[in-house]
């Protein structure tokens, strides 16, 4: 898939966007921008990453397998995110698998080439490690989330988030995909989908959600929600003046 004049002026994923021209520059001609499908897995656990990824409006789940094949979502990537950050943290090699959730495309680079780039110790070091210490406070936060609040709560902020990824309020999601993405039983997820849809938040029918009443969506998530939206907000916005109209 060819890249047109205007995805290279403009480019939908917010850490590229928020990259000085220049350095910007540098990486559009490795830059790839290639289709995502549903369920596709990007990279698995323990093998090497060979590429990396920034999303344009699809939505990567970053989850860690147990040992009887359970699985559970421990971080979110879309356009405001890259997958493959073991990258640049020394390692190509991951615990955890990247599996696409919901399908649209992303700007593909090559693993080497991000590193290259990411050791000049320019913008795109920095913009990277704040992006960094952005998944870090996800990561911190969702864990007190996953064991303090309630399944309903938990549900209506990751339906937020994604919501806001997608900029749309309605997306492809299966039950059994929800499940596993908080970790819970299909029958417990089902019923957390109910409750949000009895109460008039959400309609879901044949693995389509669609939110009906954001403010009450938002009443009803917990507060993770509104601390994980302004971190990657203040981050993006400290790090480039090409974001001043979002903050």
């Amino acid at each position: 898939m060819s890249l047109d004049k205007n995805a290279l002026e403009q480019p939908a994923n917010k850490l590229l966007a928020a990259l000085p021209a220049s350095d910007y520059q540098r990486l559009v001609p490795h830059l790839k921008l290639i289709p995502l499908s549903n369920r596709q897995v990007l990279y698995e656990a323990g093998e090497p990453i060979t590429q990396v990824y920034f999303p344009n409006k699809a939505v990567v789940s970053i989850v860690t397998t147990m040992e009887d094949g359970s699985t559970v979502e421990v971080g979110i990537v879309s356009n405001e995110g890259m997958v493959g950050m073991p990258v640049i943290l020394g390692d190509n090699i991951t615990t955890t698998t990247a599996l696409v959730q919901i399908p649209d495309t992303a700007m593909q680079l090559d693993a080497d080439i991000l590193r290259s780039e990411f050791n000049r110790g320019a913008a795109l070091q920095s913009l990277l490690l704040r992006y960094v210490q952005g998944v870090y406070t996800q990561i911190v936060q969702e864990s007190a989330c996953n064991r303090l609040h309630q399944l309903e709560e938990r549900l209506a902020r990751w339906l937020l988030t994604v919501s806001d990824c997608l900029e749309s309020k309605e997306f492809p999601l299966t039950q059994e995909f929800i499940s596993q993405i908080l970790g819970v039983h299909s029958a417990d997820a089902g019923e957390a989908t109910s409750t949000l849809s009895q109460a008039g938040m959400i309609a879901y029918h044949r693995g389509q959600i669609k939110i009906l009443n954001r403010e009450a969506l938002e009443k009803t998530s917990c507060e993770c929600y509104q601390i994980l939206e302004n971190n990657f907000l203040k981050l993006l916005c400290t790090v480039s003046h090409r974001l001043k109209e979002v903050c």
